[in-house]
C-alpha cells in the first residue's frame, strides 16, 4: 500500500512514518518545512519527503496515486492537499486512527497521558521492557535517547505509546488517546492546557474519561492520588483494575521516597514494602514520579520492579529534557521542553537542589498555543523564583504584554522581542559556575547555540 502523509516533520507524524515503512508500505510525505533532523530520519528510511502542499503531490487516478492519505492534526481546511483530497474523493485518515487500524490490533497496549511527562515516562518505559527483554514497540514525542529513534515496530505485542490529548485531525476532534484502546493505561497528572481546542478543565476531563471507558476489565489503569483533577476522572467511571501513586508515607500503592535531595537517588515502595533503590542521572521530583508509573505499567506485563529499577540505571532521558548542550566558559547550558507553569517550576526546583547556590538563569520563550494566549501569564512568574535571573522572548504572535505580567516577579525578568539583544545580555551576565536553562517547547530560533557560541567567543 501507498501511504502518503501530509504534515509528516512532526514528531507523532514522522513516527508513524518509520512504522507504516517498517510494515512494508511505500510511504511518501510533505510538510511546510522538511529539514533536520526528522528529514534525515525519514530520508534515511528510504521515505520521500516534499516540500509544501501543491496537490501534484497526490498524483492522478491510476498514476502515482497513494492509497492512502494520512491527514495530520496541523492540517485543516484550506490546504491545497487537503481540498485535493476531498474533491476527488480520496481514501483517507487521521495519524492516531491509522494506527489504531493498522499498529495496534491485537497489541498490548501501555498508553501514558497526562498533561506533564508524557514523554519522559513512555520513554523510561520502553527502555525497562526493552532491557528486560520484551522487545517493545513504540511511538513517543521526542528522541528517546537509550533508542535514538521516535518510533519503532517491535517484536513482540507489547507497545509502548505516548497518548497525547490533543485533537486528531479537522475532521475528527476526539482527543487521540481515545484510538489506542489501551490495555494499560497512565494518567501522570491533569492540569489545563490546550486552550486552543478545550474551553476548560472539565473539558480536558471528559476526554480522559473517554479513555479509561476504553480499558478492559482486566487491564489496569495507574493514576496519582494526590492529584484532584484526576480524582474527579476516576469517579466519573472507571470499570478497570486500578493502582495509584502517592507521596503520602501511610498510602498503599506506590511511593517514590527521595534519599537524595536533588532526586538523583530515591526508594521505591509498593504498599509499604520497599522494592528497591534507583541511583541514576535524572533529577527532581517529577522525574522520581515518571519512573515509578513506568515501574508500575512494566509490572502490569509482568517485569519485577528490581529489574525495573535495574534497567532504569541505565536510562538516557530523551533529547530536549533538561538536557546539558554544552559548558562553554564553565557555564552550563541546558535545552528543557518546559512550556507549561508547572513544568517550569518542577524543572527548577531539581536544579535548584542539584547546583545548591549557584547562580541559575532561565532564558524563556512562551510559545505553547495556551502560554501565547495568555492563560498562564498569572503565574507565569511565580514559577521561575527558584531561578536568580531571567529572560523572556516577547514573540509578535503573543497575545498578551509579557513585561507587564513580570512585575510580580520575584527575581529581575527582563523582556526583549529581539532574539540577538537575549543572546548578548545572557552571555555576558553569565559568569563561570553558572547554569542556563533555555525553556521552549520549539526551536527558539536556535537560540541555545547562539549563546553557546557567544559565551564561548567571549573567552577566546
Amino acid at each position: 500500500m501507498h501511504v502518503h502523509i501530509l504534515g509528516i516533520c512532526g514528531t507523532f507524524m514522522g513516527g508513524l512514518a518509520l512504522l507504516a515503512r517498517a510494515m512494508g508500505h511505500k510511504v511518501t510525505g510533505s510538510d511546510a518545512n522538511v529539514y533536520p533532523p526528522m528529514s534525515t530520519q525519514l530520508e534515511q528510511q528510504g521515505i520521500e519527503l516534499i516540500q509544501g502542499f501543491d496537490p501534484s503531490q497526490l498524483g492522478e487516478e491510476g498514476i502515482n496515486q497513494p492509497d492512502l492519505v494520512v491527514i495530520g492534526n496541523a492540517m485543516s481546511r484550506g490546504n491545497p492537499c487537503v481540498e485535493a483530497v476531498l474533491n476527488k474523493g480520496m481514501n483517507y485518515t487521521s495519524g492516531p486512527q491509522f494506527l489504531s487500524e493498522h499498529i495496534l490490533p491485537k497489541r498490548w497496549v501501555l498508553a501514558v497521558s497526562g498533561t506533564h511527562g508524557k514523554t519522559s515516562t513512555s520513554s523510561m518505559l520502553a527502555w525497562i521492557l526493552e532491557y528486560c527483554g520484551y522487545q517493545p514497540g513504540f511511538l513517543i514525542g521526542g528522541v528517546p535517547q537509550n533508542f535514538g529513534v521516535s518510533a519503532k515496530l517491535g517484536n513482540s505485542p507489547f507497545f509502548v505509546v505516548e497518548a497525547d490529548e490533543y485533537d486528531s485531525a479537522f475532521f475528527d476532534k476526539r482527543s487521540k488517546f481515545v484510538h489506542y484502546r489501551p490495555r494499560t493505561l497512565v494518567i501522570n497528572n491533569l492540569e489545563f492546557d490546550h486552550a486552543d481546542i478545550f474551553a476548560d478543565l472539565a473539558a480536558i476531563q471528559r476526554q480522559f474519561n473517554h479513555v479509561i471507558r476504553t480499558v478492559p476489565g482486566d487491564g489496569k489503569v495507574i493514576w496519582p492520588k494526590d492529584v484532584p483533577a484526576v480524582q474527579q476522572v476516576i469517579d466519573m467511571g472507571c470499570w478497570s483494575e486500578q493502582e495509584t501513586f502517592s507521596q503520602q508515607a501511610d498510602s498503599r500503592g506506590w511511593q517514590g521516597v527521595s534519599i537524595a535531595e536533588d532526586g538523583h537517588e530515591f526508594e521505591v515502595i509498593f504498599n509499604g514494602e520497599s522494592q528497591g533503590v534507583l541511583r541514576w542521572d535524572l533529577i527532581g521530583q517529577h522525574n522520581i514520579e515518571n519512573a515509578v508509573m513506568a515501574i508500575a505499567a512494566a509490572r502490569h506485563v509482568g517485569v519485577s520492579p528490581n529489574h525495573a529499577i535495574e534497567a532504569l540505571t541505565q536510562f538516557s532521558p530523551p533529547k530536549r529534557r533538561l538536557e546539558l548542550l554544552a559548558t562553554p566558559n564553565h557555564i552550563a547550558v541546558y535545552d528543557d521542553f518546559a512550556h507549561h507553569p508547572t513544568a517550569i517550576a518542577t524543572t527548577l526546583k531539581g536544579l535548584r537542589a542539584k547546583v545548591g547556590n549557584s547562580k541559575i538563569i532561565v532564558v524563556l520563550e512562551p510559545r505553547s498555543n495556551t502560554m501565547k494566549s495568555g492563560v498562564h501569564k498569572d503565574t507565569l512568574a511565580e514559577s521561575m523564583a527558584l531561578a536568580d535571573q531571567a529572560w523572556l522572548f516577547q514573540a509578535s504572535n503573543v497575545g498578551w504584554n509579557i513585561a507587564d505580567n513580570m512585575q510580580s516577579a520575584s527575581i529581575p525578568v527582563t523582556v526583549s522581542d529581539s532574539i540577538d539583544d537575549i543572546v548578548a545580555q545572557v552571555s555576558s551576565n553569565a559568569k563561570a559556575g553558572d547554569t542556563i536553562v533555555v525553556m521552549s517547547n520549539g526551536g527558539f530560533n536556535g537560540i541555545h547555540q547562539k549563546i553557546i557560541a557567544a559565551i564561548t567567543q567571549q573567552s577566546k
